[in-house]
């Protein structure tokens, strides 16, 4: 199995490495026809503009959108997720160009700006249950989106309490107690607003690498790592950022 992995910009080098820790290849992808020789894709987390600009000049959307519909599993993470949104909100002037296929509508920088970026304990339990490991991952968010709304048919899999972050919005008193949706998953699309890649955990890439229908009878074999430990005091110690 070979998962391919959107390498115009942005986290792609370090999915491939997480890929690597579970014992899978990942090749990068920037042309069309590349995607002809991946079983998956990963959209990875950047600057969503850009990335969006640079597939424009590949030709990559026709091709991206047709692996989509082909059934093949796509997972975007953060910027990613932008891509695979039906709707996006919050664009810059213009907006940008979206592969679709999530039937949800996305919120651009929800989170607000690169320095209001922030880790927080996110609890999976529908992740859990099929990888085992602690009952929440450590999510890192940089200047991240938010999924507003979502279809009948998409399972929501992490969410947030938006009252739980330090957000410097105007509207924040409004948003008290109001929780947001960071992970779904649609048939053979996934998607998060955190970047599972920049930790030691590889929960997320484990369970994305069993939607892939050729590995079902291994899929088993694909064994995740959750190296949260216990500091003497109780407190989880969690191993990140990981690249290599």
């Amino acid at each position: 199995m070979v998962v391919g992995v959107l390498a115009l910009q942005g986290s792609f080098n370090e999915h491939i490495a997480a890929l690597k820790r579970l014992g899978v290849k990942g090749v990068e992808v920037r042309k069309p026809e590349q995607l002809l020789n991946v079983s998956s894709l990963i959209i990875p987390g950047g600057e969503s503009t850009t990335m969006a600009k640079l597939a424009e000049l590949h030709n990559l959307f026709p091709a991206l959108r047709e692996f989509v519909q082909m059934g093949k599993p796509v997972w975007g993470t953060c910027a990613g997720l932008i891509f695979l949104a039906n709707k996006a909100t919050g664009q810059k002037t213009g907006g940008q160009e979206l592969v679709g296929g999530l039937d949800c509508t996305v919120h651009r920088n929800f989170f607000g700006s690169q320095i209001q970026s922030f880790e927080t304990e996110l609890p999976i339990p529908q992740v859990v249950a099929k990888e085992g490991g602690p009952p929440c991952f450590r999510a890192v968010f940089i200047r991240a989106p938010a999924i507003l709304d979502v279809g009948p048919d998409v399972e929501v899999l992490a969410d947030i309490p938006v009252s739980a972050i330090a957000i410097q919005k105007e509207e924040d008193s409004t948003e008290s107690g109001k929780k947001v949706i960071v992970a779904v998953k649609q048939g053979n699309l996934l998607a998060t607003a955190f970047h599972p890649e920049l930790t030691a955990d590889t929960r997320w890439h484990s369970y994305f690498l069993k939607m892939v229908p050729e590995i079902e009878v291994g899929a088993s074999a694909i064994v995740s790592t959750s190296t949260t430990t216990q500091s003497f005091g109780g407190r989880p110690i969690i191993d990140f950022p990981i690249y290599q």
